[in-house]
């Protein structure tokens, strides 16, 4: 599916995420890197060695969950706009999401905002809890969201409505 339409499949998509267990304990990465192409600054981006390309650039990036701690840098570096933060440990209802989001307007705290699955469609409505913008995420800034959480899996992006 994904050399078809852009889209990865469900199950390549819960192959990359952390247990739940490990969501819930708070921010981790998740990477949907599914092509092998050369690149590595999510990588060279973490400061606690938890993404591992190895010795072959054109390796897809390995997330070692337990050394994560959902700092955002490797969201904020990552070219490919693949790697979102996930954080299960606010609320048993909710989680939070961070999306990197490199449109205009940039939606603002306390607003809501339409989450989209990864074809684009329409999931649910998401309210912004955070937008980071610092130069130092060099024009990629991050947005987080709470959503209800059986749209954990599913919500990857968000449209902000003019």
């Amino acid at each position: 599916m994904l050399e078809k339409t852009g889209i990865a499949t469900r199950e390549m998509v819960m192959n990359v995420f952390p247990s739940i267990e490990r969501i819930n304990r708070g921010p981790v990465a998740v990477i949907e890197c599914f092509q092998n192409i050369p690149c590595n600054p999510c990588q060279t981006a973490c400061r606690f060695n938890a993404i591992n390309i190895g010795d072959d650039i054109n390796n897809l990036p390995e997330l070692s969950p337990e050394k994560c701690t959902g700092c955002a840098i490797c969201l904020s570096k990552c070219p490919g706009l693949s790697i979102m933060i996930v954080d299960g440990s606010k609320s048993q209802e909710t989680v939070l999401i961070k999306l990197p989001y490199e449109f205009s307007p940039l939606p603002v705290e306390g607003s809501t905002v339409q989450g989209l699955n990864r074809a684009g469609e329409y999931i649910a409505d998401a309210k912004v809890v955070g937008v980071l913008n610092p130069k130092s995420f060099d024009k990629t800034p991050v947005v987080t969201i709470e959503v209800d959480r059986k749209y954990l899996y599913y919500i990857r992006n968000i449209r902000v409505e003019v």
